[in-house]
């Protein structure tokens, strides 16, 4: 068998090659991140038989993606390794006490020969790309966020009796309202019959005359202060807050059709939608990566510390708020839908709130729960089946 163990850089990779008998290949050598190292990279891999062969980095973000597809598309095995996993074997072992790249290489080496590793999969693949595009989402709708908050900024400042008299600053039929009249002297001024198609329009049906006329009154009396500046502002930011929805409704049509195609019993259970869901396979990656659910556990950072000296062990104490904060957050968020929609889920938050556990205490409870139900799921590929 033969073992590569990469070390992966921004710039450049560092490489070592040796085989199940300990014999060195190839010594420590480093390739660029271009086709000319990729291929120099290739070309030092010995010409054996694919399943002779096992190809090794650890996961580093965005460094990694390039040279992980190279080798995917050379149908090399390849297997992914958690920073955790690799920091924990480096403790282990004598032959660092200080961190090289050159190595962390022959680390990652030894690692592939001493433990059973499941190679990455078009499972894998699959799921770089959930996670990369639940990322973005993420991003954009801090983006998206920021608008909004500037939104209610600005009509606080230009028209602050408007949210008096819509349901929400941040809804559809507001936003058409101030993206066609930017200010209240405009609302005050429009015309009847065009501001009322306006809102007819725009909240599909559900306001009309009546409203049209509140929110023209209110331009009337107001009190905002006016400026040509402000108004192209809020022109701005309405624009800013419809693009980021529009592409938000793309990325969520991108996410449905992968999720589609792994056909993932995780969208069996009541409340996980295929939002929450995405997240939640994205962020644990190929479950075959965990041994048992506590494992799954620890990474998600749902399991609690403990800290012990002498005869004292610590109860109650935190979650350790280690791994994903987008795996934990998904966790909690289907804690609560589900429990809300499943009665043996919603029983297990009310035996420990009774117990006197606060809000979120219970909820991590029931998280703690789904998660170990979730684990046998995706393992044996079962549906959820609520009990009676």
């Amino acid at each position: 068998m033969i073992y590569v163990g990469i070390d992966v850089a921004k710039d450049k990779h560092d490489c070592f090659i040796v085989n199940s008998d300990g014999e060195v290949i190839k010594d420590v050598f480093t390739f660029k991140n271009n086709l000319e190292g990729f291929t120099q990279f290739f070309s030092a891999i010995p010409d054996v038989p694919l399943d002779k062969i096992k190809v090794g980095l650890e996961a580093t973000g965005h460094y990694s993606i390039n040279l992980t597809n190279f080798i995917s598309n050379h149908h090399l095995p390849l297997v992914i390794l958690n920073p955790l996993q690799t920091n924990l074997f480096r403790k282990a072992q004598t032959l660092r006490k200080s961190k090289t790249d050159k190595i962390d290489a022959k680390l990652i080496a030894l690692m592939l020969q001493t433990g059973n590793f499941e190679s990455h999969t078009n499972l894998s693949y699959h799921l770089a790309e959930l996670k990369s595009l639940t990322r973005h989402k993420s991003r954009i709708k801090e983006n998206l966020s920021k608008y909004k908050i500037s939104l209610v900024r600005m009509t606080d400042i230009m028209f602050p009796e408007l949210a008096s008299v819509v349901y929400s600053i941040n809804q559809t039929s507001t936003y058409a309202i101030l993206r066609a009249f930017p200010s209240t002297q405009a609302i005050a001024s429009a015309h009847l019959t065009k501001l009322t198609t306006l809102l007819h329009h725009a909240s599909h049906g559900k306001y009309g005359k009546i409203k049209a006329l509140e929110i023209r009154q209110a331009a009337r009396i107001s009190i905002g202060s006016e400026s040509r500046a402000l108004s192209f502002e809020l022109i701005q930011i309405v624009h800013f807050i419809e693009y980021y929805k529009q592409e938000i409704a793309q990325i969520d049509k991108e996410i449905k059709s992968i999720m589609d195609e792994l056909e993932s019993p995780i969208l069996s259970f009541p409340g996980i939608s295929y939002g929450l869901g995405s997240i939640i396979l994205a962020e644990v990656g190929d479950i075959r990566r965990f041994s048992s659910p506590a494992k799954l556990l620890a990474f998600a950072g749902l399991e609690p510390s403990t800290h012990e000296s002498g005869k004292f062990v610590g109860s109650n104490m935190r979650m350790v708020k280690r791994g994903s904060p987008y795996l934990r957050w998904a966790l909690l968020e289907a804690a609560r839908l589900v429990a809300m929609r499943d009665q043996t889920f919603k029983d297990y938050y009310q035996k420990k709130k009774a117990e006197g556990k606060h809000h979120y205490v219970a909820l991590s409870h029931v998280a703690k729960k789904l998660v170990r139900v979730l684990y046998h799921i995706l393992v044996n590929n079962l549906t959820f089946q609520p009990q009676i």
